[in-house]
């Protein structure tokens, strides 16, 4: 959009202008106001929350302050010899020593002046526990439940949460919960139906709505902020896309957005923050920079972030880095659905097995899903017969667990698959050859695969990937499937295969930001006044991800990191003027 004014930036003034409406956006918002500075809180969609809203709302907290009270103990040493260890060569010491250092003072910050509480989760273990310093557990927080009446008129313009993170597509559940139903854990049937029950007697809020009053994971996180921001009347503008940033000689000092079909200026005295996102959104930025193919519809994040941040950043001259790297995980298609959902927890359960075209094994099913789509790009560049992969699993498979789609056998019997989704979403045949001809993958090779799982379910040791060899692995295996909960036999009609396609929960690269979450150029220099967070900047975390919450614990932190600058920065700009 094109603006003849010398000086556009007179519509609105504040200290701060945060672009973006996730966790990391409104904690910055929510600390840079708490210090005193006014600020506006700017989203383009029409709802607010982002990616988070659709997440499990987790945050990686190494050190935090609930470890020894539940019996478990971590250190800074031990936190960053697995972060030098797992994030190799991307290891940056200056930003990892702010994260390690402000995580915890966020999360006590949080929920003494905010009411944003979490719990950190005893028993979910950091992604790679087996490397030195990793752990079984605790590092990983999750948001406490939230009751959605207390957002009053803010409810309705809080985004959804993904259909995948509730039973029968209506109830929540928390992190904790949800562990509990799926492993089939002592109680689980009784935890299913007080969750079935609790929802269904709730009358008054179904005379309202459809969606669950009790908010879990990236819901609950984002509504306990949000009323957070009217509680201090911080505003949060929706339908409000950024179109540029402005400059001042080096100096960014406010944004040109969109305002009911008008260029609106905003000047911002003190600096401009931005958390909006990567570019998974954008199929030009993807071809561009990711592995081919790629597609935008494969995501499943909401398609909303389409790089705004980062081509922002580059119009000024910042560098970027990890540009040709995703938060990735298989997802599969649901047709109707804006985005597709993640398997982040169906492939760790006994039998099932993950094949390329020829019918092989690539990666032990059971892995961070970050590697399991480096293993599929990998793997395809070698055989040209991945992208897509496929989850094969037989009849007892699909009467016990859910699968990416459906609810279990024993809860939606195949008479209740949608029509037309049969050999269209979810494929069946009664035997593995007919099943391999309806997907195109090698009947062979599927056999012998099949073969060989079913020895290793045999003996409980899967000797070709490790499958349920640590305790990430078992987390989500079936706690009643023994000598090994993520390995069974594949042997009972009819036999079933969903199509997983590389898709990610948002991009790793964007613009290179320093310990105080400042944007910066090539050479290493600042770009004042204009701070970054979350995945529109390069990862924290570099290529990989030490565990759950990895991409909303960075985010929030340097959200808070950004707003503590952002305040000293004007003590000091005080002091000398005076």
């Amino acid at each position: 959009m094109h603006d003849d004014r010398l000086d556009p930036l007179t519509d609105a003034t504040y200290d701060v202008v945060v672009v973006g409406s996730g966790a990391g956006a409104m904690t910055a918002a929510l600390r840079a106001r708490d210090q005193g500075l006014s600020v506006l809180v700017v989203e383009k969609s029409a709802v607010y929350g982002g990616t988070t809203a659709v997440s499990g709302g987790g945050i990686w907290i190494p050190c935090n302050d609930q470890i020894a009270a539940l019996g478990g103990s971590d250190s800074y040493d031990e936190a960053i010899t697995y972060l030098r260890d797992v994030v190799g060569e991307d290891f940056d010491p200056k930003r990892i020593d702010a994260y390690l250092e402000n995580g915890p003072k966020m999360v006590g910050w949080l929920a003494k002046h905010a009411q944003t509480h979490f719990h950190a989760v005893p028993r979910y273990p950091d992604y790679y526990p087996d490397r030195k310093g990793g752990k079984p557990g605790y590092r990983t927080m999750e948001p406490a439940a939230f009751d959605a009446a207390r957002l009053g008129e803010h409810f309705d313009e809080l985004r959804a949460p993904s259909p995948a993170t509730l039973i029968g597509g209506r109830i929540t559940m928390t992190q904790i919960e949800a562990h509990t139903i799926l492993a089939k854990e002592r109680g689980w049937l009784r935890l299913t139906a007080w969750l079935m029950l609790r929802y269904a007697t709730d009358f008054r809020w179904r005379r309202r709505t459809s969606r669950d009053r009790r908010l879990t994971l990236g819901n609950a996180l984002v509504a306990s902020l949000r009323a957070a921001l009217a509680q201090r009347g911080i505003e949060l503008w929706l339908g409000t896309p950024m179109r540029s940033l402005h400059v001042d000689g080096t100096r960014v000092d406010g944004v040109i957005v969109e305002r009911e079909g008008r260029p609106f200026g905003i000047r911002a005295t003190r600096g401009v923050i931005l958390a909006c996102g990567g570019f998974e959104a954008n199929q030009a930025m993807r071809e561009q920079y990711l592995p081919k193919p790629t597609r935008a519809e494969w995501s499943a994040a909401p398609p909303i972030n389409t790089g705004d941040g980062i081509r922002a950043g580059l119009a000024l001259g910042a560098d970027t880095a990890l540009m040709d790297f995703v938060w990735g995980v298989p997802t599969v298609r649901v047709p109707g659905e804006e985005k597709q959902r993640a398997l982040f927890v169906e492939r760790s359960a006994p039998r099932c097995v993950m094949v390329n075209q020829l019918g092989r094994r690539f990666i032990n099913e059971s892995a961070p899903y970050p590697d399991v789509i480096h293993a599929m790009y990998a793997d395809h560049a070698r055989t040209q017969a991945n992208v897509p992969a496929w989850l094969i699993f037989d009849a007892e498979y699909r009467k016990r667990y859910p699968c990416g789609v459906l609810l279990p056998g024993s809860v939606q019997p195949d008479s209740k698959i949608p029509a037309g989704w049969l050999d269209n979403v979810i494929y069946r045949a009664d035997t593995l050859d007919e099943l391999a001809a309806k997907i195109g993958v090698d009947a062979g090779g599927l056999a012998q695969t099949v073969v060989q799982m079913n020895g290793y379910a045999a003996s409980g040791v899967d000797t070709e990937f490790g499958k349920g060899s640590n305790v990430f692995d078992r987390y989500y295996g079936d706690s009643s499937c023994k000598p090994n909960p993520c390995l069974g036999p594949i042997e009972r009609a009819p036999f079933y295969a969903l199509r997983l396609d590389p898709g990610e929960i948002g991009t790793k690269g964007g613009l290179c930001t320093d310990a105080q979450a400042r944007v910066l150029r090539p050479d290493g220099s600042v770009i004042d006044g204009l701070y970054a967070l979350g995945n529109t900047t390069a990862a924290v975390m570099g290529k990989t991800y030490p565990g759950p919450g990895s991409t909303i614990g960075p985010a929030m932190t340097f959200g808070y990191v950004a707003a503590n600058h952002i305040a000293a920065t004007r003590v000091e700009a005080e002091a000398v003027s005076s």
